[in-house]
């Protein structure tokens, strides 16, 4: 019986396929290979069918198939970043085989945008500047870190030197006030990493990282950014990531030639059912890094998912990442200056390569004291930044009928970690920090008692910047609704995110020769010979800076309702505009320390640093309950010439809310009306968008003005106040001198100035009048190979708002040059800083003692590295 009922159900299976092939007898396809100039197909080409929802995208083979097509004429597009576009009109009768060749095409004009644009536009009818970077001409520029990248972004200025995060990027003369991000938004597929971007030791760049996962990176400044994202007035920086809809993957090893870094990166993606793809990947790397620091400085990974499925008019995608990292953090280091403030000459110090010393040390290994819980912990200073996220969302998007469309975005991200590295508060020398705890005072080092030596004669002051990041998770959703109306576009948007802010600061203080080769811990002794330190420390707290043990226990819930009004007014002309509203709700509780004695060593007897324990302290909390709210505007247009130019224009203001960093600031937090919670910044610009057969030209003249109220930078331990205007012109271009030679290239120019305070007419500190990028490419033996450089420069900057001290301009050169052994797999060699540049890009003092020899406290960007690279593309 069973057997009969099995013969039932497959001669049924057999009917219906039988019935369903008949459906469609009278229907064809139209299928084909897509290749470039050389023959090679190319994978992951989107081919549309004009005015319909049909779609498919070319497979690892560069095939393509559109089945069950009614006949008829038919007008397709196949498009694919790089290259140029492909139309072609097909009549069907039957089933047709088109091939189709692609030739490549450095006109990114024609790229369509998605960052800063309620529907997606191509860049050259867009009234936006906005540069989009893909993977290739990222390896271009063979960054470092994360931050690295946006050093090739036109009016960005991006301080790299802090490693793999707790970098300050600002953008087109606005100030970096407080360190991170302040004005500009970090996001991963359309949603901030943190609703803030300058969370002292948490900022946005800390918890995101460059892999295979990412197709390519959009950043955009000004224009509509002040309207589409949260405290984001000055830009976006946008990581989108692959779906899986270009099928293969790729598998590289790096490894450093000269310094210590291991690295293996995998992703994959592919179609795994009609209209269903997944595309998944990740890192994981270990080693010390480029700076010497005696351990192993970098060790963790990421891994990231996403699975899309397409229905006939729309899309639902869930996504999710994981990352566990270590990344060393390099605070401000000993750099000797002479000559004078305005004409200074920057050298290591003796026995301290700026270039490639570090402040760690194996004899300071770990950070030990009291908890908020009040116990004795211990943190391993190995653990460097080390964020933790563990994150889940969806997006969503669905055209209606009656041409209204609705899209959803929204994220839950698990974020914790810590923050841990050794900050100089000072240097001096032996004679000076001996004296400073009393006359008679003398130093020996601490692993074996002899008097301390070192031939610089230099001590550091440290102080252990150790930060617990016990809860930084955040939710955000993004809702839209748009309505089209002929030439008429509105779109309704209503922006939702809870953040946590939740960090322990338990730092000490300690005493360190100054060396790159695993300086040691120096003790103090006093006049009669007696211990003030033990193993180097000398004081549970920060008694130079008043001893900052605090706690942060605080949330952000913001609402944020928008309007976007798009208009075209002719076939060249459309407008573009929006308005939002931001409500802020902030709650929770803050609390300093307090000194207690404590035997933290548990040896029964109480030393001099244990006598005075600074803790925080748990029984005095501050209650914080307050709100804040601000409208950003913009308004733009542009207006298409012809087909390969057009002009724009914008203008636009918006702010950006305080998180931390407005605590332990003695004001009212119970009062919303009382606290300098916001500071804003209001922008205008004017494009030029220019396309060649060869090439583009990008120009934007911007000008902007920033009210920034207060904010307190825990570095320099001092509250910044002040108003800044500043003018400027951005370039950015390509074009292919030769079918093997092409040329890249940005330049930003910014005159800014501080309007208000002591500090009226200077210039902000670290801001270059002229920052510049040359990328030339040239592909060679039958363009399978590719030799690259990159030239990354800036003029001088002064290192503080007094404009004294002057940090002298540089250019870093990165090369590398790809050979391909057999299909798919090729080799890479790398170089970053080739010549070894000392680049200074921030300094701690902002002054010198002319024509002698000073030492100061600031951040090089790294000296010379070589990695080799070993990639596999299937």
């Amino acid at each position: 019986m069973k057997r009969f009922i099995l013969l039932i159900k497959q001669i049924g299976i057999i009917v219906a396929l039988l019935l369903f092939n008949l459906s469609f007898a009278q229907n064809s396809t139209v299928a084909g290979v897509v290749s470039d100039v050389n023959g090679a197909p190319i994978p992951g080409v989107n081919i549309l069918i004009k005015d319909s929802s049909k779609s498919v995208v070319t497979d690892i083979d560069g095939k393509y198939n559109f089945s069950n097509l009614k006949n008829g004429t038919f007008d397709f597009i196949a498009s694919y970043i790089g290259y140029k576009n492909v139309m072609f009109k097909i009549e069907v009768n039957g089933n047709v085989i088109k091939n189709i060749t692609l030739t490549e095409d450095n006109n990114v004009l024609d790229d369509v945008i998605i960052t800063g644009v309620v529907n997606p536009r191509t860049k050259i009818k867009s009234s936006v500047s906005i540069t989009s970077i893909n993977t290739k001409e990222i390896e271009r520029s063979a960054p470092r870190s994360t931050a690295e990248i946006f050093r090739t972004i036109p009016g960005i200025r991006s301080e790299s030197s802090g490693g793999e995060g707790n970098s300050n990027i600002s953008v087109r003369g606005v100030p970096i006030s407080s360190g991170g991000s302040k004005y500009l938004q970090i996001q991963e597929d359309g949603l901030p990493v943190l609703l803030f971007g300058d969370i002292a030791f948490a900022t946005a760049d800390i918890f995101t990282r460059f892999d295979g996962n990412v197709a390519r990176i959009e950043a955009i400044r000004g224009g509509s950014a002040s309207t589409l994202s949260s405290n984001s007035p000055g830009g976006i920086i946008n990581f989108i990531s692959k779906t899986g809809k270009t099928e293969g993957g790729t598998m590289s090893t790096t490894f450093g030639l000269d310094y210590e870094n291991f690295r293996t990166d995998i992703d994959y993606g592919a179609k795994i059912g009609d209209g269903l793809y997944f595309h998944v990947g990740g890192f994981y790397r270990t080693g010390e890094g480029v700076r010497k620091t005696g351990f192993n400085s970098n060790n963790g990974g990421q891994v990231k998912f996403n699975i899309t499925k397409e229905f006939e008019k729309g899309s639902v995608t869930v996504y999710a990442k994981f990352l566990n990292d270590r990344a060393v953090a390099y605070m401000p280091m000993p750099v000797q200056v002479s000559g004078t403030n305005a004409n200074p000459k920057w050298t290591s110090v003796d026995g301290y390569d700026a270039t490639r010393g570090s402040m760690q040390s194996i004899y300071l290994s770990h950070n030990v004291g009291l908890g908020t819980d009040g116990n004795v912990r211990r943190e391993k200073v190995a653990n460097g930044m080390h964020p933790i996220s563990k994150s889940i969302g969806a997006s969503a998007t669905f055209d209606l009928d009656n041409d209204w469309k609705v899209s959803d975005n929204l994220r839950y991200s698990a974020n914790s970690g810590g923050f841990i590295s050794p900050f100089p508060a000072e240097l001096g020398t032996a004679t000076a920090i001996a004296n400073s705890f009393g006359t008679g005072a003398t130093l020996s080092y601490a692993n074996d008692g002899t008097a301390f030596n070192t031939p610089n004669g230099l001590v550091a002051r440290v102080h252990m910047f150790d930060t617990q990041l016990n809860d930084m998770s955040n939710f955000m959703n993004d809702l839209r609704l748009t309505k089209k109306i002929d030439n008429l576009g509105v779109t309704f948007g209503f922006f939702k995110s809870m953040q946590n802010v939740s960090m322990s600061w338990l730092w000490n203080s300690y005493l360190q020769e100054v060396s790159d080769n695993n300086p040691r811990l120096i003790n103090v002794k006093d006049v009669n010979g007696n211990l003030l330190s033990e193993n180097g420390l000398y004081a549970y707290g920060t008694p130079a800076w008043g001893n900052l043990a605090r706690n942060y226990d605080t949330q952000y819930n913001v609402s944020a309702p928008y309007v976007n009004v798009s208009f075209d007014a002719s076939e060249n002309l459309s407008f573009e505009g929006g308005v939002r509203y931001d409500n802020g709700k902030v709650t929770g509780s803050f609390t300093g320390g307090t000194a207690t004695s404590y035997d933290i060593n548990n040896d029964g007897i109480l030393s001099a640093p244990e006598n005075n324990v600074f803790a925080v302290n748990t029984a005095n909390d501050t209650p914080v309950n307050y709100t804040y709210d601000y409208f950003s505007y913009t308004l733009g247009g542009n207006y298409l010439l012809n087909a390969k130019q057009s002009l724009f224009a914008r203008v636009s203001r918006g702010a950006s809310a305080k998180a931390d960093r407005i605590l332990f600031n003695g004001l009212d937090y119970l009062d919303g009306d009382k606290i300098n919670a916001l500071d804003f910044l209001m922008q205008s610009e004017i494009g030029y968008k220019q396309k060649f057969n060869k090439g583009y030209v990008y120009a934007t003249a911007f000008s902007s003005k920033t009210d920034e109220q207060a904010g307190y930078e825990a570095g320099a331990n001092v509250i910044r106040q002040n108003n800044y205007k500043s003018l400027g012109l951005e370039l950015e271009s390509a074009y292919d001198l030769s079918d093997n030679l092409n040329l890249r290239g940005s330049m930003t120019y910014t005159k800014a100035e501080i309007t208000s305070g002591a500090d009226k007419g200077n210039e902000p500190r670290r801001q270059p009048k002229l920052m510049y990028g040359v990328m030339p490419t040239f592909k060679f033996m039958d363009k399978k190979n590719t030799l690259g450089l990159s030239f990354i420069g800036q003029t001088k900057a002064f290192a503080q708002d007094s404009n004294q001290l002057v940090m002298n301009g540089f250019v870093i050169v990165n090369g590398f040059v790809e050979v391909g052994l057999t299909k798919g797999l090729s080799v890479n060699l790398s170089g970053n800083n080739i010549f070894n540049s000392l680049a200074i890009t921030e300094a701690e003092e902002g002054n010198i003692t002319e024509n002698t020899v000073n030492y100061v406290r600031a951040r090089s960007l790294t000296g010379r590295s070589i990695s080799m690279a070993l990639s596999y593309r299937f």
